[in-house]
């Protein structure tokens, strides 16, 4: 089988792309995920994202962790899916972007993405109506974690399920044993600042360990630092420091707990392979 992939990055935190692979079935498609996203023994990524037609919309984007699970959604994923699509629409027209609004369906609703021109060639910056924020219950194992019970938590939904940790110093959290202990959620450790509306976060991520950014854990973390106090609670925009990056989540107080997602997408190269 042979595939032409694109691979992109939002903060660092890379995906492939694939138009009609010709696969079907989710243990066929994660399977193909696994092959693929191999850092040893394949091309690379923290995600497969699987592009499909879908009436009326722009595409219907799948996404599969780098293990080969399927997730519901990933707000850096998007992001570079939809400059995938921006870029198959501009070939088209003979142009390297069309920056069109996108209309995406994925599992977690209809999302869409406005597109403008990046710093370079290879850069746009898109945002993405990500919809509400949702409480969830504990999830099962938490109390393994032996979370100190005067720290903030917060276990949220964007579509995936999150739990949000407030520390003193994000650098100091041993995240991949934290993360180990919870794998079946995104595990998120935030602190404040260092600006007054601003937010450091680092992110153990379900199906891919920790990661250099993750878009929807950049939108439940904002919300919790907001209720929480570690921003203004009426702030409209916060900026999430990540290890790859920045982006701003926005907050909408006509409709609360309803956010967009601001940030960078970046392609990288387009990949020919086999697939035995």
């Amino acid at each position: 089988m042979n595939l032409t992939l694109t691979k992109h990055h939002g903060l660092g935190n890379d995906f492939l792309i694939v138009f009609h692979p010709g696969v079907e079935g989710d243990d066929a498609l994660g399977e193909l995920a696994a092959r693929l996203c191999d850092r040893r023994r394949g091309v690379g990524a923290d995600g497969l994202l699987v592009a499909e037609s879908a009436e009326g919309k722009a595409a219907r984007m799948y996404l599969y962790n780098a293990d080969g699970s399927r997730a519901e959604m990933s707000g850096n994923g998007i992001r570079c899916f939809a400059q995938a699509v921006a870029m198959r629409r501009g070939a088209e027209e003979g142009s390297a972007f069309d920056l069109a609004s996108q209309l995406i369906e994925t599992d977690a609703g209809d999302k869409l993405v406005t597109l403008t021109a990046g710093g370079d060639d290879a850069t746009i910056e898109a945002s993405v109506d990500m919809g509400l924020v949702r409480d969830l219950v504990e999830p099962a194992g938490w109390a393994a974690l032996g979370c100190n019970p005067d720290r903030p938590v917060a276990h949220l939904s964007m579509g995936n399920p999150h739990s949000v940790v407030g520390v003193d110093e994000v650098g100091a959290v041993d995240l991949t044993e934290l993360g180990a202990k919870v794998p079946h959620v995104n595990l998120e450790i935030v602190e404040p600042g260092p600006e007054p509306e601003a937010i450091t976060m680092r992110v153990h991520e379900r199906g891919a360990g920790i990661t250099q950014a993750c878009g929807t854990g950049a939108c439940v973390s904002a919300h919790a630092a907001r209720v929480w106090g570690l921003v203004a609670s009426n702030a409209s925009d916060i900026t999430v420091h990540m290890d790859g990056g920045s982006a701003v989540v926005s907050f909408n107080d006509d409709r609360p707990g309803e956010v967009r997602l601001t940030g960078p997408a970046t392609y990288v190269a387009t990949i020919d392979v086999e697939v035995p």
